[in-house]
């Protein structure tokens, strides 16, 4: 077995999904018992719910079962975004090596008033993902700028990572060259411009909602008003792989290329200022991958578990569970809302939730006569929604590990992170307005 194509899915089986239900009561109830999300470490999580999702039918042997898994856990969508999490990562170090992060700061403190860093943040994170279609990349690039804003401006770190991964959510739900945007419009069959646009009428009111927010005084720095900062060609030269990386991405150049140039440029940088060896160079870069190693880990066991339970009926039991209450064009767009969200919350995944809701999306749409630009926003907005949110998705992993210098959970995150709040109940809003 070579991949997926050839793969025979069974019936819908209620007993597939108890992997699911296996990792959500190991996880979270372990999670809430001790009110600290990051005392069960997610792979572990994952590593348990496998385990039962092999030991699951007994008919099939176990040697298929580990091939069924190795399958998933090589998908090409999971292959893609581990990529992205190593180049991310390298690009991260190496930036960090060169004095990126302290040049951001300062350029930042320079020009952006204290009373509003919280809300700079989020907008240039929406910028930056909006430009390089990633919320992931984005993530891994600016949570380093957001700790050292953080302990230099003495502002709640909850506050500028929530406006930092939020502001990346943005982007991710918004991008013309978003992976989740991708999915979406090819699923669906529409173009992916109209689909922005019907993403930009429910997401307009929740982001004015989160700029306002945002610029309330409770979020204000707590460093003195006449604070200055002297800046200098060095600091320009030294974010200037920042700025790059937002120029090309709006001209759709990709994502990896984009983040592997990035490193590329720190290194020149660092070498031209004398301020490390090839070699140290490239110690930067391979520790900078291997941070990653846990949000790499976790993407190819999510990818391995989602194969096992579609394998074994568990997708299709929840696809005809949510089929069964559809009576008309609200209930439908309700439940490819739950669909899409039910299997992103199980996967973590919103690419691969939205590849696999797409197909009975658009049978249930075409039924019930609901436009596919209008499915396409459905499935994009709602798996943005739901990835925002979840404590143990990519989003939060990286922004988590990246910021474990200051003791940063995933829950310290999602406290600060209002921009998915809101964009919930603009989705509930619009989906209220349809009429049957």
């Amino acid at each position: 077995m070579k991949d997926e194509e050839h793969i025979q899915w069974r019936e819908s089986s209620f007993k597939a999904i108890i992997p699911f239900i296996v990792f959500i009561l190991f996880y979270f109830g372990f999670s809430l018992w001790t009110r600290d999300f990051s005392r069960v470490p997610m792979t572990v999580a994952f590593i348990i719910s496998s385990v039962v999702a092999l030991i699951l039918n007994h008919k099939e042997k176990l040697s298929r079962k580990i091939e069924l898994f190795a399958v998933g856990m090589g998908n090409k969508d999971i292959m893609i975004m581990c990529l992205i999490f190593i180049l991310a990562g390298a690009f991260t170090a190496s930036a960090k090596a060169v004095g990126g992060v302290e040049a951001a700061v300062a350029i930042a403190q320079h020009f952006i008033p204290g009373q509003f860093m919280v809300l700079g943040l989020f907008i240039i994170s929406a910028l930056i993902s909006l430009s390089i279609g990633t919320s992931c990349g984005t993530i891994a690039a600016l949570v380093p700028i957001a700790v050292t804003i953080s302990q230099s401006f003495g502002i709640n770190p909850s506050f500028v990572l929530g406006a930092t991964v939020g502001g990346a959510m943005f982007g991710d739900n918004m991008s013309l060259i978003s992976d989740t945007k991708i999915a979406a419009s090819r699923t669906q069959n529409v173009k992916i411009r109209d689909e922005m646009f019907a993403n930009l009428r429910i997401i307009t009111i929740p982001a004015i909602l989160c700029i306002i927010l945002y610029a309330l005084p409770i979020f204000a720095s707590t460093t003195p008003a006449n604070m200055q900062t002297v800046l200098t060609l060095d600091n320009y030269i030294k974010v200037s792989p920042y700025i790059l990386l937002l120029i090309l991405g709006i001209s759709g150049i990709n994502v990896m290329f984009l983040l592997f140039l990035g490193t590329v440029l720190n290194i020149i940088i660092g070498l031209s200022f004398n301020m490390f060896s090839i070699f140290d160079a490239f110690g930067y870069v391979g520790d900078g991958t291997i941070s990653m190693a846990t949000t790499l880990i976790v993407a190819m066991l999510a990818g391995g578990l989602l194969l096992l339970v579609r394998y074994n009926g568990g997708i299709t039991y929840i696809i005809r569970q949510t089929e069964g209450w559809i009576k008309g064009k609200k209930s439908c767009e309700m439940g490819i809302c739950f669909l899409v969200g039910m299997i992103d919350l199980f996967t973590a995944n919103n690419t691969v939730a939205i590849i696999t809701s797409g197909s009975i999306a658009k049978e249930l749409s075409e039924k019930h006569k609901v436009d596919s630009v209008r499915t396409a926003s459905l499935l994009d907005t709602t798996s943005c929604i739901v990835q925002g949110m979840i404590p143990y998705g990519a989003q939060i992993l990286i922004a988590t590990s990246l910021a474990a210098s200051i003791g940063v959970s995933s829950f310290t995150i999602l406290k600060g992170m209002f921009y998915p709040v809101l964009m919930l109940f603009g989705l509930i809003f619009s989906v209220a307005r349809t009429k049957n």
